[in-house]
Formats: C-alpha cells, sequence, structure tokens
C-alpha cells in the first residue's frame, strides 16, 4: 500500500514552551508550510523590537513567517493562501475562529498543558500550581469554537516535583508535550488517531496579574509556597516592605524552624526565615526594590532595622 500523504501543517505559536513543539514536528520530516507568530514586542529596558521565541526557530529552521497580531480576515486570508490541511497550535496567543477554524481539511488541534477538562484557559499551570494539585499534564485536543472544550486526541500526566515552579514544569511539558503532539499528528496523517469527548467538570485559568503574585504571610506555609510555585517566574512573587514591593525569587519549606509572627524575619543558615500563619518559609533569593536581585542573608544583613514584610 503507498505511504499516506504527510499533511501541509500550519503550526502557530509565540513564546518558548512552543519552540520544542515546532522543533520536534519540523525534526520528524512534517511538511511545515508556515509558521504563524505574534509581531516582535518590545523587550528590556531599551524596548527593542525582539522577534519571538517561535519567530526565531522558524527563521532557523528557513520556515515561512506569517507575523499577525490576531488571526484577523488579513491574516486569515495569508494562511488559507498556504493551503494547509492541518493547523497546529501550541500557545499562539490568540484565538482561532471562523472560517479559518474550518479551513484545514484536518482542523486544528492544540497542545494544552493540563489534563482537560482541568484548567481552561491562558495560565493552566499555574492555576494548577496554585491550587496545590499533585498531578498535571499535557492534553492535544480538536479546536472548536468553546475554549479548551474541543475532543481530546492523547494526554500525557506530569507530577512536578516538591519545589519546582511553573517555569521548570513549563519547561517539562513543553518537552513531553512536544513529543505527544509528534505522536498525533503522526495518528492525523496515518488516520489512527482517535479523539474522546472530554470528561469531568471544567475548571478555568485566566491569565495571572501581578495582584495575583502577592504574598500574605498570614496564609499557611504550604498555600504561601504554592502560590509562590505558581507565580514564578510570571507575574513573579512579591510582598511589600516599608510600602515597596519586595520581590521573592526563591523560597521553600523550611522544616522544624521555630514559629515566627506573619511576616516576621529571622536569619538562618542559608536564608531567612519568613513567618506564616503555621510554619516559616525560608527564602533564599529576594530583589528588593530599585536594586538588583540578591542572596536573602546578604540583604539581611544589611538591614538597620528589624523587617516585617507585608508591611
Amino acid at each position: 500500500m503507498p505511504h499516506p500523504r504527510r499533511p501541509r501543517i500550519v503550526f502557530a505559536g509565540t513564546p518558548d514552551p512552543a519552540v520544542a513543539s515546532l522543533r520536534a514536528l519540523h525534526a520528524a520530516g512534517h511538511d511545515i508550510v508556515g509558521v504563524v507568530t505574534r509581531p516582535d514586542a518590545p523587550l528590556g529596558r531599551k524596548r527593542v523590537l525582539t522577534p519571538s521565541p517561535v519567530a526565531r526557530a522558524a527563521e532557523e529552521l528557513g520556515l515561512p513567517i506569517v507575523k499577525a497580531a490576531r488571526l484577523d480576515d488579513e491574516a486569515t486570508g495569508r494562511i488559507r493562501a498556504l493551503a494547509p490541511d492541518l493547523g497546529v497550535v501550541v500557545a499562539y496567543g490568540g484565538l482561532v475562529r471562523e472560517p479559518l477554524l474550518s479551513a484545514p481539511g484536518h482542523g486544528w488541534i492544540n497542545l494544552h498543558f493540563s489534563l482537560l477538562p482541568r484548567w481552561r484557559g491562558a495560565a493552566p499551570v499555574q492555576h494548577s500550581l496554585i491550587a496545590g494539585e499533585p498531578e498535571t499534564g499535557s492534553s492535544v485536543f480538536r479546536l472548536v469554537p468553546e475554549l479548551d472544550a474541543g475532543d481530546v486526541l492523547a494526554m500525557r500526566p506530569y507530577t512536578p516535583g516538591a519545589d519546582e515552579t511553573a517555569g521548570e514544569v513549563l519547561a517539562a511539558l513543553a518537552a513531553s508535550g512536544a513529543e505527544l503532539l509528534t505522536e498525533v499528528v503522526a495518528g492525523i496523517a496515518d488516520g489512527t488517531a482517535v479523539a474522546e469527548p472530554q470528561r469531568g467538570t471544567p475548571t478555568f485559568a485566566p491569565k495571572l496579574s501581578l495582584e495575583d503574585g502577592r504574598l500574605d504571610w498570614s496564609r499557611p506555609a504550604d498555600e504561601l509556597l504554592a502560590r509562590f510555585r505558581g507565580v514564578t517566574p510570571e507575574p513573579g512573587a512579591h510582598t511589600t516592605l516599608a510600602g515597596e514591593r519586595f520581590k521573592i525569587l526563591s523560597a521553600r519549606p523550611a522544616p522544624g524552624a521555630e514559629p515566627l509572627a506573619p511576616g516576621a524575619v529571622a536569619a538562618t543558615r542559608g536564608g531567612v526565615l519568613v513567618g506564616t500563619d503555621t510554619s516559616p518559609v525560608l527564602v533564599e533569593r529576594v530583589q528588593p526594590a530599585g536594586k538588583a536581585a540578591m542572596a536573602a542573608a546578604d540583604w539581611h544583613r544589611g538591614l538597620r532595622d528589624a523587617a516585617v514584610l507585608g508591611a
């Protein structure tokens, strides 16, 4: 029997976690006829216009690039001109709507970093960690008009380490999810892929705001550390010190430490202890307002007066 023709793929993605999927599909020999990504964005203090990580990877691989802030009529026309058989989305940052949704013969599929229907939306890993869930994972599903609600083609669970932050979990899921996505695309190409409806009650994961990163020292230590992990590195964990924002860059449990009042600080080996509603947590790196990141112990040694975080 002749081998089935590999589908012409349009890949849509923008940030670092999408790059592994683009590279995996390319390495597997799939026919990527175009890469859709968001336009260059101003980065750094000098606000230099910088291509997205996916744009840089696509250029390196010699793939045609379509830069679009949203998939409007113009972008839709450019994508349809590529005559794709399949659309693949990994964290593009915009919605695929009709008529583009129905343009490819095989439709569109999406790699999403949760076990659907848990945590539909923009920040699934972050919300999963904040909620203290012991397991997350990746899902590949068919895009439909409703947000992240399409039938699932494959799932792969992942158990985060006790101290893994959202950034670290996303990096792990980007790698394992790229493998999963490549397997699904191969299944679509040879006709063996099977999609099943999502089962369970959906939960939702909207994009996090800066306020979501605020640490409340009056909460229990496990809850506070779960939030720290979920908001690190973005939007970033922070508190206040003398009314100014104070960033917490590294924190973990401090088993056996003597209790402290919520927000109270005490020096210890390897950092500083900060009190919570239960046991203290160990803070290892901080960034005070207007200063560079530093070891928490160095910051504490430079204090003239006792510090209370959250004040």
